[in-house]
């Protein structure tokens, strides 16, 4: 397990940056965390480290982005799946077992479908530390994971 404390927006695009600089292809990282704790925002610094250059948004009414970088990024928001099957109209298998890297958000909506190997990240915030102040918690990798 690896945890860290963001105090701010930066520090977590950063956390998730250094995260993406040596994600390999196949990985999955399912992002939970309740409404306003920073997905997206962990999900545009994630983008950066794999050098993407478009603006990334949530894709919660298309369920699925795609972005091109050193790795494809499959960026899913299924925070509107009511029923696990409506996943198989995504094809989301070919993302999660394809050439790319997945990110999902709200992953714990489709838990069931999620891959033992999956990367978690549950992303908490506790407003007694101050409006900004994150713990980020990534369970599934390993330390040199982050590189130097």
């Amino acid at each position: 397990m690896i945890e860290l404390i963001s105090r701010s927006v930066a520090e977590t695009h950063a956390f998730a940056k250094k995260l993406a600089e040596n994600a390999q292809a196949g990985e999955i990282y399912a992002l939970s965390g309740d409404l306003g704790t920073g997905k997206t925002v962990f999900a545009k610094g994630f983008a950066k480290g794999l050098g993407i250059t478009q603006d990334v948004t949530s894709p919660t009414f298309s369920i699925v982005n795609e972005y091109e970088g050193r790795l494809p990024l499959y960026h899913f928001d299924v925070y509107r799946i009511v029923d696990v099957s409506e996943m198989e109209e995504t094809g989301y298998e070919d993302y999660f077992y394809g050439k790319g890297v997945c990110l999902v958000e709200w992953a714990e909506m489709i838990d069931e479908l999620m891959p033992p190997e999956t990367i978690r990240v549950q992303i908490t915030k506790d407003l007694s530390q101050g409006e900004d102040f994150r713990r980020i918690t990534v369970w599934g990798l390993q330390n040199e994971h982050f590189g130097d």
